[in-house]
């Protein structure tokens, strides 16, 4: 019922501009690589994204156009859409915005997936919007819905091109935020697992949407869950040298400059594998870097410059006067937070490295096959700390990343 409802009301508030609809639907895709840098902004939630995160629903909404912004809103990856969707408008609109539900999604009662993504009517309204929002669920749910199964666009997804083009906003968060790169996790392995046994295309790693562009890989959740390491191997599969991972209640602004301002609870991890190298058989890493942006710092994807949060500009770490002294080690490199932590300490302690592990159960299928993650300070390492609080920004540690064959047993009882 409440589909149809939908439906018919966006059928008769643009009726008189199908035709033009089709057109542009048509032409957008043909000219999709000639046209211009998009004018519009990202807002890339790592998931979580809390009711009372204001700084995040509100930023969403102004880039959307401030009051009363018309954002459509997509539940495609959730496996109950037309809940997750009514809880969505009702977040946005309590932030000022008139937000309408899309019923483009496989799990939705009574709806044609299929017949949605390719209605004219339900297009032209995403097109005039000032914005999109993804939730989270099942990122190929998304990819699904919105590619027709020749893998070419959908109305629907040119209709999302056409706003964000014209200067919309394109939020997402969990699988909204995973689709943003050209290449997303499709069904990956554990952290660690991804670390032993790699990606291969189509199964671990598949095709996004790309709003980010071709050369930016995304992931989600990243903190809380250790995921910075299996962003690596699947970087390294498809070529990207930069990648970005935003943690949960977070989100990264992208703006259409490729200015990236991190906004949120806790913050980002940078991946820049520009001068990485690597060998042949299990995986392994030399001279990545590593950099975490804390809320309300800033990164230029094109120039690559780093801007602390107004809070820390005056708080540049001196080495000569380190705050943390003696070895820096920890047993488990994959834990909640723990490689943001380990930054930090680095950065501002009398240790030019720090050494983190990651090992796996003696019941496993490799339990003999872990490995060391290296944290080095080189000459363009450098830290911030608020003036405010203990929250640090670490810019440009070296990562080194080594097998290490894990003896059995592990450990004896005294």
């Amino acid at each position: 019922m409440f589909q149809s409802v939908v439906r018919v009301v966006l059928h008769t508030i643009v009726h008189a501009t199908l035709a033009l609809a089709a057109v542009i639907g048509c032409a957008s895709h043909a000219a999709e690589i000639s046209l211009p840098q998009p004018k519009g902004s990202l807002v890339i939630i790592g998931g979580a994204l809390r009711d009372d995160n204001d700084a995040v629903w509100a930023r969403i909404v102004q880039l959307a156009g401030g009051k009363n912004a018309r954002i459509a809103v997509f539940a495609s990856a959730s496996a109950s859409p037309e809940r997750a969707g009514n809880y969505l408008i009702e977040r946005l609109n309590r932030h000022g915005a008139d937000a309408f539900f899309v019923p483009v999604a496989e799990h939705l009662d009574g709806a044609d997936v299929r017949a949605a993504a390719e209605d004219p009517a339900l297009a032209q309204a995403v097109r005039t919007a000032g914005g999109a929002y993804f939730s989270g669920g099942d990122q190929a749910r998304i990819t699904g819905a919105l590619r027709r199964p020749d893998g070419s666009n959908t109305q629907m997804l040119d209709a999302l091109w056409d706003m964000y083009r014209r200067g919309g906003v394109i939020a997402g968060s969990s699988a909204g935020a995973a689709i943003m790169s050209a290449t997303m996790f499709g069904h990956p392995r554990s952290v660690l697992g991804t670390l032993q046994h790699g990606v291969a295309d189509g199964r671990q790693i598949t095709r996004g949407l790309g709003f980010i562009g071709d050369d930016v890989f995304i992931d989600q959740h990243l903190l809380v869950r250790g995921r910075f390491a299996r962003m690596l191997p699947a970087m390294l599969a498809k070529g990207y040298k930069i990648g970005l991972g935003i943690d949960e209640n977070t989100a990264m602004v992208v703006g259409p400059k490729r200015d990236v301002e991190v906004l949120g609870y806790r913050g980002a991890l940078l991946v820049d594998l520009s001068n990485a190298a690597t060998r042949d058989g299990t995986f392994n890493l030399s001279n990545g870097r590593l950099s975490y942006l804390d809320n309300g710092d800033r990164f230029n994807l094109d120039s690559k410059a780093f801007t602390p949060a107004p809070e820390k500009v005056h708080g540049k770490l001196d080495a000569n006067k380190p705050y943390w002294r003696g070895p820096l080690f920890s047993a488990d490199i994959l834990g909640n937070g723990t490689v943001v932590d380990l930054m930090s300490k680095l950065i501002d302690s009398d240790q030019l490295d720090a050494i983190g592990l990651s090992l796996d159960s003696p019941n496993a299928d490799r339990p003999d096959l872990g490995f060391e993650f290296k944290l080095g300070r080189v000459g363009e390492t450098v830290g911030y700390q608020s003036a405010f609080s203990e929250a640090y920004s670490v810019y440009n540690v070296r990562l080194d990343i080594r097998p290490i064959v894990v003896q059995k047993p592990l450990y004896q009882y005294r």
